[in-house]
């Protein structure tokens, strides 16, 4: 995954085939319409199952924009974003520095599949990670979920899902062959395997929420 044709890191990734982020001129922020199209939706759903107060931790957090929308949005709550990329921690870098909220914090680097940094949490968020990185990045998300989350903690995931083996859309098909033409351990999940694997690792299904564009909101709780 460190060819030209491969990004290096999932988010990374999600830009060329998805969310088609940009540079904004004369700074190190990124821009994704895709983000602006599904962040109040997202934050609808964040304000239902997300608890009064504690810190959430949001992994690939890409350009940083969905970061502050959810902070600005929860002030109740301390938002931490995160990814693996130096250019997305920049962009994330750049925009805090910007809107200047007091419960957006620094964003730390964190892959997945490497050593986690200490960091408590109450709540993970996961927006288009599991369809733009190896199945076992989910495996391993969702075991560390089941070790860091609290007893009633939330894990929140968003993206495109097949259901019962059969993609929602036909939007849903063409993206998930372009996803595997990049590589081909990628691709649109069964949302049945994602449940499983999060029952094997202590989680329990709280709801799947549809939303536009045929992605679901799908939240666990330990």
């Amino acid at each position: 995954m460190t060819s030209s044709a491969l990004p290096e890191h999932p988010k990374d990734s999600a830009r060329h085939a998805a969310q088609k982020d940009v540079a904004l001129e004369n700074s190190r922020r990124l821009a994704s319409p895709a983000v602006e199209r599904n962040r109040d939706v997202i934050l609808d759903v964040l304000r239902d199952v997300l608890a009064e107060r504690g810190q959430v931790l949001e992994l690939a957090s890409g350009s940083g924009e969905h970061a502050v929308h959810f902070a600005r949005g929860l002030p109740h709550l301390e938002w931490q974003p995160s990814d693996a990329s130096p250019r997305a921690l920049e962009s994330i870098a750049d925009w805090r520095e910007e809107v200047g909220l007091a419960n957006l914090k620094a964003p730390i680097t964190l892959d997945v599949l490497a050593e986690w940094p200490e960091v408590a949490c109450d709540a993970l968020v996961a927006i288009n990670l599991i369809h733009i990185s190896p199945w076992r990045v989910t495996s391993e998300l969702m075991a560390r979920a089941g070790r860091l989350l609290p007893v009633g903690g939330v894990l929140y995931l968003y993206g495109p899902y097949k259901r019962e083996g059969q993609h929602t859309a036909p939007s849903n098909e063409g993206f998930d062959i372009q996803l595997k033409s990049r590589n081909p351990l990628w691709g649109v999940r069964d949302l049945e395997a994602v449940i499983e694997e999060a029952k094997r690792n202590g989680l329990t299904l709280d709801r799947v929420v549809e939303m536009p564009a045929n992605n679901l909101s799908v939240v666990f709780r330990r």
